[in-house]
């Protein structure tokens, strides 16, 4: 990234992820997912041998295989967690201490509900649990506590290594003069320490069920809208509390990233609420939602924050006021500018403003190739809308024989955007079969990898060029390149 001249490096969720390996269906809203660990550095720092990572699977290259990777990496962190604790904790102790007690808001709930999660069955939701443990009985969290200790400590140990590993990586990044933007979904999933934790805090009934459950209702690209599942916030209950438990998330979130995307932003000021027993998102309704205190408590607690609001879709007068009243900026999609949406206009680079952040497309959308290659999917489009939308395209990006996904990412570069980020599906040039997720779709998601030498010299110097061409080089770059 660096040598390509770019600055930015926006990530998903690095959360533990649970149901469909989704990172917005998260064990937790504070942890992360100890896959990431790199047992090359447990290694390099004693707490496995070199001879562990020996009998290394052949994994698929292309594509994560998460049981597989679970089930070959989890017993090497527990043994890393065994030589960590019979070795006096490595010299390491005082630092892990210091972690538990920096952390203890979340990481106490989240280590004990993911041992009792284990010891209950990972099939099994905590709503399935013995009773006075779902209702969070102190005498039995207690009880249970000091049953599973070691493994509440090994969990405590590998969030430890996460949060350790992840401090090196960003300090090498921001060596390289790149910062990394992070990605906090609105919701958390129902199965998830903070819904277990929290109870009060969403719409739930006396057994911890939700009696309501996100998603968004039908529009332009599904005729049933998406059901997410997500238990709704109990607003209210956090208004009294000063919306503490939001802002413990923003602190929390904040401590990993230098920016953040907000994932829909506009439910912070109206959301679609949808009866927990509904198959689809249809028959949902507009809630209200107290976005304005809650971001004026944020910012008054924690100060002005770098954060990039998701306001795309159908998006109200109202959703765009609570936007720019924090200065918050939004996002634009190049894939959305050429159909026949009421909004396609504004998100045509000569339109565009410059307090937002422009994409070619996102984690949700197709790639560039795949959409362009589509014939519409489970989309309203016609084959008729479908033959405009790409003519258009090819009059707006210009004649020559440069590839669809190059022209996409020119015109983006080319606009007055502040900040463009491009999936690097796109600078590959990679089609459908690289997509990162298809909304409302629960498995089959999530699993593209880059492959080790894809992103190449040329690709480099082209975004470079991009870049240098457009002023969007570093400013000391810049200066010494004229």
């Amino acid at each position: 990234m660096s040598e390509a001249g770019q600055t930015l490096w926006q990530v998903l969720p690095l959360g533990p992820i649970g149901t469909g390996n989704s990172p917005y269906q998260s064990f937790s809203a504070f942890a992360g997912d100890p896959l990431f660990i790199s047992l090359e550095f447990l290694v390099r720092d004693g707490l496995l041998d070199g001879r562990d990572l020996v009998e290394a699977p052949q994994f698929p290259a292309c594509c994560a295989d998460y049981e597989a990777v679970r089930e070959w990496k989890l017993p090497l962190l527990k043994k890393a967690f065994r030589n960590f604790s019979a070795t006096a904790r490595c010299g390491d102790g005082r630092l892990f201490d210091q972690f538990c007690a920096d952390h203890t808001l979340w990481l106490e709930d989240y280590a004990l509900f993911l041992a009792l999660r284990n010891k209950f069955g990972q099939d099994r939701s905590w709503t399935d649990w013995e009773k006075d443990v779902v209702r969070r009985s102190p005498a039995a969290l207690a009880r249970h506590r000091e049953q599973l200790h070691n493994e509440v400590e090994c969990q405590k140990f590998w969030q430890f290594l996460f949060y350790s590993q992840w401090d090196a990586l960003r300090q090498h990044c921001s060596k390289r003069g790149i910062r990394i933007m992070g990605d906090i979904p609105i919701y958390v999933s129902q199965d998830s320490a903070d819904v277990w934790s929290h109870p009060k805090q969403f719409l739930l009934d006396a057994d911890g069920h939700p009696t309501a459950v996100s998603g968004v209702p039908p529009d332009y690209f599904s005729e049933t809208g998406q059901l997410w599942g997500n238990p709704i916030y109990n607003w209210e209950e956090m208004a009294r509390s000063g919306f503490e438990w939001w802002i413990n998330r923003f602190r929390g979130t904040f401590r990993l990233y230098d920016a953040l995307r907000v994932d829909h932003f506009r439910g912070f000021e109206a959301f679609w609420e949808v009866p927990a027993k509904e198959k689809t998102a249809v028959k949902g309704k507009w809630v209200k939602a107290p976005g304005e205190k809650l971001f004026r408590e944020v910012t008054a607690k924690l100060g002005q924050l770098e954060i990039i609001a998701e306001n795309l879709g159908v998006i109200t007068p109202e959703v765009e006021a609570l936007r720019e009243k924090f200065n918050f900026p939004g996002m634009a999609i190049l894939q959305f500018a050429f159909g026949i949406e009421g909004n396609a206009a504004s998100y045509r680079p000569h339109n565009l403003i410059r307090d937002v952040v422009a994409y070619t497309g996102t984690h949700d959308n197709d790639t560039t190739l795949g959409w362009w290659n589509s014939s519409g999917g489970d989309s309203t489009r016609t084959d008729e809308d479908i033959k405009r939308e790409k003519e258009f395209t090819l009059k707006y990006l210009g004649p020559g024989p440069e590839p669809i996904n190059w022209k996409m990412i020119r015109a983006v570069q080319g606009s007055v955007a502040r900040v463009v980020v491009i999936p690097m599906q796109d600078v590959l040039g990679l089609g459908n079969d690289a997509r990162m997720n298809k909304p409302g779709v629960g498995s089959g998601n999530w699993a593209w990898r880059m492959l080790p030498g894809a992103f190449t010299t040329e690709m480099q110097e082209r975004l470079r060029e991009f870049a240098t061409l457009y002023d969007r080089l570093p400013a000391e770059e810049e200066a010494s390149s004229q």
